[in-house]
C-alpha cells in the first residue's frame, strides 16, 4: 500500500522530486510493438509521401536523431535527410494504453503525481521515503520497473525541486539516472548553457549573451537586480533558478478541459466525400480516446481552415453527454453545415469538452434504462478491443475503408 499524501508545503523538512521521462515514447512504443524496426530509425508522425506531405514529426527514435530528425520537423524534411526511414503514423490510442500502465508503476510510490504530458512527470517522494528507502532506491525501483513491464526505457532526474529534477533527467538519454545531492544544485548547473533555463528562448538567449552570459553560471553570478532591470520579472525568476532555487510544489494532474484530434490534408480539398469521411475519422479518434479515459463530452467543436489559412470554429453543447462515434459524427456534420462552403479546406479539427467523468455517474443508470444505447455501448466496447488487440485497421466504417 503506498502513502496517502497532500501538496501543502514541506518547508520544515528536505523535499524529493524525481522527473521520470520516457525515452523517444512513441517511437520506442512502435520498435517494441514491431520488433522488425527495432534499431532501425522510426519516424512517428505525418505521411511523408516521398517529401511531399505537409505535417510534421511527432516522434524520432535515437537512430532517426542521428540524421538531424526530432520533433516538430517538417514530415517533408525529415523524409529528404532519412528517405530510408521507418515512416509510422500516430497511434494515440496506443501511447494512451501504455502511459497509463506507466503512470501505475508511478503510483505505487506517491500520490502526488504532476503530469506534463503521456510520457513525462514530476513526482515528490519525500513522503514515501520511510517505507521505500530514499529517493535513489525509489527512482532506481520505477525504472527498473518500468522496462520490466513495458520494454521500454526512461531517464530519471532527482533533486531537491523540480527545475534541477528536470534538468537531470535529460542529461544522459536514453535510460539516464542523474541525482543532484542537496546544496549542490547551483555547482550542478553552473557549466550548462543558458538554453537549459525555464523561459529562455532564442530572443532571451540573445540578449544574455550580449550581456556576456553563455552559461547558466555567468547568470547565476550577475546581480539579481541587474537581471530584473533587463528583463524585469522573468529576470527575477531566471536568477532564481540559476542559483538553483525552485520553491514550486508537485501537483497533481487536473482533470482534462477538452479531447481533441485535427488533419492537415496532403492537398487542399473541396470533395464533399473526402470531408465527410475525414470528419468520421477525427470523430472516430476522439470519441475512442474519451472511452479510454471514462469520459464523456457535453459540448463539441469543429474547427476549419480553409485555402486562404482563414480559421473557423462552430460549437454546440449536447443534449446529453456521449463517447460514441456516431453521436459527434453526426453532431459535427451538423456544425459543418453552419460555415460558408465555396473555398478548399485545408485543415480540420474536431475537440470535445465540457468532459464528465462516467465512472461513478449517473450515465451509468441512464444506459441501463436504454437498450439502445447499451446495446450501442456494448458494440462500441467490441469494436475497441478488436482495435486493441489487432490494431485500428482491423475493424472501422466501411466509408474509411477506401481512403483513410
Amino acid at each position: 500500500m503506498r502513502p496517502m499524501q497532500t501538496g501543502g508545503s514541506r518547508s520544515c523538512e528536505q523535499r524529493w522530486i524525481l522527473h521520470i521521462d520516457m525515452d523517444a515514447f512513441y517511437a520506442s512504443v512502435e520498435q517494441r510493438d514491431q520488433p522488425a524496426h527495432r534499431g532501425r530509425p522510426v519516424i512517428v508522425g505525418a505521411d511523408p509521401q516521398d517529401g511531399r506531405g505537409r505535417g510534421v514529426v511527432s516522434a524520432a527514435s535515437y537512430e532517426a536523431r542521428t540524421f538531424g530528425i526530432h520533433s516538430a520537423l517538417p514530415i517533408s524534411q525529415a523524409y529528404r535527410l532519412c528517405p530510408e526511414g521507418v515512416f509510422l503514423p500516430v497511434r494515440m490510442s496506443r501511447y494512451q494504453e501504455v502511459s497509463s500502465h506507466i503512470f501505475r508503476i508511478f503510483g505505487r510510490y506517491t500520490d502526488l503525481m504532476e503530469s506534463l504530458s503521456l510520457d513525462e512527470a514530476f513526482l515528490d517522494v519525500t513522503g514515501s521515503l520511510r517505507l521505500f528507502g530514499h529517493a535513489e532506491s525509489i527512482g532506481r525501483r520505477i525504472q527498473t520497473e518500468i522496462l520490466a513491464e513495458t520494454g521500454l526505457g526512461a531517464s530519471v532526474g532527482i533533486a531537491t525541486n523540480k527545475f534541477v529534477a528536470k534538468v537531470a533527467s535529460d542529461l544522459r538519454k536514453p535510460n539516464g539516472f542523474v541525482q543532484v545531492p542537496p546544496r549542490q544544485e547551483a555547482p550542478f548547473l553552473q557549466p550548462l548553457p543558458i538554453e537549459r533555463l525555464w523561459g529562455v528562448g532564442p530572443k532571451t538567449a540573445r540578449r544574455l549573451r550580449q550581456m556576456g552570459c553563455v552559461t547558466i553560471g555567468e547568470v547565476a553570478a550577475r546581480p539579481q537586480l541587474e537581471l530584473g532591470a533587463a528583463f524585469g520579472q522573468l529576470g527575477a525568476h531566471l536568477w532564481e533558478l540559476a542559483q538553483g532555487i525552485d520553491t514550486r510544489e508537485v501537483i497533481p494532474e487536473e482533470p482534462a478541459q477538452s479531447v481533441g484530434a485535427e488533419t492537415t490534408f496532403a492537398e487542399d480539398t473541396a470533395d464533399p466525400l473526402r470531408i465527410r469521411q475525414t470528419v468520421l475519422a477525427l470523430s472516430e479518434r476522439v470519441a475512442r480516446r474519451l472511452r479510454v479515459d471514462a469520459i464523456q463530452a457535453g459540448a463539441l467543436t469543429l474547427k476549419l481552415r480553409d485555402e486562404t489559412f482563414r480559421t473557423q470554429t462552430r460549437s454546440v453543447s449536447l443534449s446529453e453527454p456521449t463517447d460514441q462515434s456516431q453521436d459527434l459524427y453526426r453532431t459535427v456534420l451538423m456544425l459543418l453545415e453552419r460555415l460558408p462552403s465555396g473555398r478548399k479546406v485545408r485543415l480540420l479539427g474536431v475537440t470535445a469538452s465540457r468532459l464528465s467523468d462516467l465512472r461513478g455517474s449517473g450515465r451509468q443508470l441512464s444506459l441501463a434504462l436504454n437498450p439502445a444505447g447499451a446495446k450501442q455501448r456494448r458494440l462500441t466496447e467490441a469494436v475497441d478491443r478488436i482495435q486493441a488487440r489487432f490494431g485500428k485497421r482491423a475493424i472501422r466504417p466501411a466509408s474509411l475503408l477506401a481512403s483513410l
